[in-house]
């Protein structure tokens, strides 16, 4: 148990004290997100979780429940910072695409379970497929590219590791390389052609679309090896550095503890990512093993969206770094998750 969760509580940890400096009212709430987290994850120490996910009509419940949250945002959320992403409930906003992602995990469990042999047969592909291209075109709507990405990623990422043909890999690669033309044109919106653009020529317009990473640049390049120390980041602190408590928080923790700060937490991430696969290659149930195979590659997904988009590497899309940004629908469903694996783990 402590090898899944000594990583965690790392990341945790250096996402506390980034936040910290930046915001003690954002301190505050992800100290409250956290102590849910951990209340889960001790329920289903005591509770087992199959006499819930073992039932294949809660499964498809808890997927059509996360769907109708997207489709009332996509209608009826509120415009927050350019983007219907959050249902406001009072106090409390919940973001549906959060909840959306661990149910793709638990629906492609489902599936695969008694189909992963014939992962490579078209018609397994393309019911596959269904399942998360809905939920993505709405997120695309919202606009939330990233959420999108990432419900790719988990789909595209069964197929892969389950041992999809990399003869059938290229034919799909391709399928989606002449659909990118469609979705350029029809699809994208003019700030998702402008961050691409921008991408691709970083040198030109740092004050517009290139704004943020141009910044991520230079509290990370700035940083040196052990960083500027506790609040001294004068990116993040003076507010140049563009999200500093979310998309861009990994920056602005390399920026106070530099590059050896950053080494720590992609260290335990890493770490994580293989202790999740571990237990899963440690059960006997298919099901189990396909949750922990949905959960590192969606963990795994974020964090390489997330630490491209800072570095400069891939396009800014709007991606949290699991366990380290604020955000309490995030910070519930991660928690969740790993609960979940840490209770597949307790029953091996």
């Amino acid at each position: 148990m402590l090898s899944l969760f000594i990583p965690v509580g790392i990341i945790m940890a250096a996402g506390l004290v980034t936040l910290s400096a930046l915001s003690l009212h954002l301190f505050v709430l992800q100290v409250i997100w956290i102590a849910v987290g951990i209340a889960v994850t001790v329920f289903f120490l005591f509770f087992d979780w199959r006499s819930i996910f073992n039932v294949r009509w809660s499964i498809v419940a808890f997927y059509a429940f996360a769907l109708f949250l997207m489709l009332f945002l996509l209608l009826h959320g509120s415009v927050i910072r350019n983007a219907r992403n959050w249902i406001v409930l009072g106090p409390i906003s919940i973001q549906p695409v959060e909840l959306m992602k661990a149910a793709l995990i638990f629906l492609y469990a489902m599936y695969f379970q008694r189909r992963h042999l014939a992962v490579a047969r078209f018609s397994n592909i393309v019911t596959s497929f269904l399942f998360f291209v809905v939920p993505a075109a709405i997120a695309v709507r919202l606009p939330d590219l990233g959420s999108a990405l990432i419900f790719f990623g988990i789909w595209f990422g069964f197929l892969l590791l389950l041992g999809l043909p990399w003869r059938r890999v290229l034919v799909t690669v391709a399928i989606f390389a002449l659909a990118g033309v469609f979705v350029w044109n029809f699809v994208f919106q003019d700030y998702h052609r402008a961050r691409i653009i921008g991408f691709l020529y970083p040198q030109q317009n740092s004050l517009g679309v290139n704004y943020s990473v141009t910044q991520s640049r230079i509290a990370i390049g700035s940083a040196g090896f052990w960083g500027k120390g506790y609040g001294q980041g004068t990116q993040a602190q003076l507010g140049f550095l563009s999200e500093p408590t979310e998309d861009f928080i990994f920056a602005a923790l390399i920026e106070e503890w530099g590059i050896f700060g950053g080494l720590v937490v992609l260290a335990a991430f890493f770490f994580l990512i293989w202790r999740i696969l571990a237990i899963g290659s440690d059960t006997q149930e298919n099901f189990a093993k396909c949750i922990c195979l949905g959960v590192a590659i969606m963990f795994s997904v974020q964090c390489f969206l997330n630490a491209g988009s800072v570095t400069g590497l891939l396009p800014v899309i709007g991606v949290t770094f699991p366990f380290l940004s604020y955000g309490g629908t995030s910070m519930f469903v991660d928690c969740f998750l790993l609960a979940i694996v840490n209770a597949i783990r307790q029953r091996s």
